[in-house]
């Protein structure tokens, strides 16, 4: 690193001192917090992606959001070149240079993450990161400080790519890295012509209900309403009607797929008028995605169709459609057996893991966080990932989709089988299984470090007798099940509880919380 580079990190993070006595840490999915605390650390980031793309030599992603927070918050995740999350290799640099107090200090930890990396400067290949915000009013100074960030690195762009959803900036990353097109327009292209795809393999002679075409989407006063409208014109035959477009309403308010998920009430602006009609939940930066349905006019509560039963709708047919291949023969006289895993959180209903099981399904848990969740996937041929408050995807590897390639023409001339449309409807889709009684709280604590889990977060193995203490609990309730956590983004422990009761899972959860402020000497609990 010459005195020039040097210089121009010293000067440029001078502009963007830290804020005093606070302390943040790269959680489950970037840097969170109140937005008036957080331009020091956007501009940090911004220097971190930009010695990313240089590491990788490729394009990375910056997303300026808070997902399903409060307006007045705000936050930056990081894309890697795959359009996945920034690989937890990088993590402690990232929270080491947010905390750093001085630009020299700031300087001397960039100087020795870049000679252990290995980074150059030659001005070879140049550095670029494609930026993306939400709605949030705090996103155009952040961006411009993600901007200053990454320009104080010789050789590195930033390409504003504009208002856009956490998956479209992901997305976008990818293509770049692909070689593909990568605009707005194009996302929506493949998604549509997708769309199309699917429709072209319904059978002759199924029919879909009128009421089951319609769907209500709740879009948080987010940016999913917004990219939605845009998206449902090339979306023929599925009626559409989008509320909490965020021209009245506060993001995140009283709305949402976070709100929906876990409240399971109605958001705002739905009422008697939508019984029996297929609605949706976006959160705030359209990557979670939950369903429900309002049973009665008198109802005060909804049946929730939430990740855990997206997550058995896609494994389902999934499943089915390898049977159809085995059963033609096509993997095994290839030799070839395709690897299907179904990948949760400990967060996910116990009768959700039970139903999986049931149908020979291979689960793998892993800890609270989609970064956990897209890694374990990836070693499947097919890995199914979504979380109870609806952030998921499938992953194909590029080995099954080389194989599928190759035998697509003979699988349509050769195979017997037929796909077949369920076409289910959102009541028999949410029949598959019952949900067990759960109760989530969070208690809050002076330091959330203090509790150190393993077993995919399901155990407490610190304080010490804290988990002896949760077994105890446990044991008084049938169909018991209980688990704390620290908070991955504030100093909360958090508290989940299942029973076959809802008053039993109320007392389990309280219970247990009252456990946890007895070993960590919290100030108050309340529900989530």
């Amino acid at each position: 690193m010459n005195d020039h580079q040097k210089s121009l990190i010293l000067s440029s993070s001078s502009q963007f001192p830290p804020p005093q006595g606070v302390k943040l840490s790269y959680g489950t999915s970037g840097f969170r917090a109140d937005a008036s605390i957080l331009q020091s650390t956007v501009f940090r980031v911004g220097i971190l992606a930009a010695l990313r793309s240089l590491r990788t030599q490729s394009v990375i992603g910056l997303m300026i959001t808070a997902s399903h927070n409060q307006v007045s918050d705000n936050g930056i995740k990081v894309g890697d070149p795959s359009g996945g999350m920034l690989t937890q290799d990088w993590e402690p640099f990232a929270d080491s240079i947010a905390n750093a107090p001085t630009p020299q200090e700031l300087l001397q930890l960039v100087e020795e993450f870049v000679a252990k990396e290995g980074i150059r400067f030659d001005g070879s290949r140049p550095a670029k990161v494609l930026l993306g915000r939400d709605t949030r009013p705090s996103g155009d100074s952040l961006l411009e400080a993600a901007k200053q960030g990454i320009s104080s690195i010789v050789g590195a762009s930033a390409v504003d790519m504009g208002i856009v959803t956490t998956p479209q900036l992901h997305w976008m990353v990818r293509a770049k890295n692909k070689g593909l097109k990568a605009a707005e327009l194009d996302y929506f292209e493949q998604l549509s012509s997708s769309y199309r795809c699917l429709l072209d393999l319904i059978p002759n002679g199924s029919k879909v209900e009128k009421a089951e075409n319609k769907l209500v989407v709740d879009g948080a006063n987010g940016v999913g309403s917004e990219k939605l409208e845009g998206l449902k014109k090339s979306l023929d035959g599925l009626d559409i009607e989008i509320r909490n477009t965020g021209k009245e309403g506060v993001l995140n308010e009283g709305v949402g797929a976070d709100f929906v998920q876990k409240e399971k009430i109605l958001p705002q602006e739905f009422g008697p008028k939508d019984v029996g009609i297929r609605c949706a939940s976006l959160d705030g930066d359209a990557d979670r995605l939950v369903y429900f349905t309002l049973p009665s006019e008198s109802s005060s509560k909804i049946d929730l169709v939430d990740g855990d039963k997206i997550l058995t709708l896609f494994a389902v047919f999934i499943k089915e459609q390898l049977s159809i291949l085995t059963e033609g023969g096509q993997m095994v006289e290839d030799g070839y057996h395709a690897r299907l895993g179904v990948i949760q959180t400990a967060y996910a209903n116990g009768a959700s893991t039970n139903y999986l099981r049931q149908l020979g399904l291979e689960i793998a848990l892993t800890p609270t966080g989609v970064k956990y969740l897209h890694e374990k996937a990836a070693e499947y041929d097919v890995g199914i990932y979504f979380e109870a408050n609806g952030h998921g995807t499938i992953l194909f590897s590029d080995h099954f989709l080389s194989w599928l390639e190759a035998k697509n023409n003979e699988l349509a001339s050769r195979s017997k089988a037929i796909l077949i449309h369920k076409g289910w409807s959102i009541c028999k889709w949410n029949g598959l299984y019952q949900d067990l009684p759960s109760r989530q709280l969070k208690v809050k604590v002076i330091d959330r470090t203090a509790v150190v889990t393993e077993n995919a977060e399901t155990i407490a193995v610190k304080p010490p007798g804290i988990q002896e203490a949760i077994n105890a609990e446990i044991a008084k309730y049938p169909c018991g099940r209980c688990f704390i956590r620290p908070s991955g983004t504030e100093d909360v422990v958090r508290v989940y509880a299942e029973a076959s009761t809802q008053e039993a899972a109320d007392s389990l959860a309280n219970s247990v919380a009252k456990i946890a402020d007895q070993f960590l000497g919290s100030r108050s609990s309340s529900s989530v």
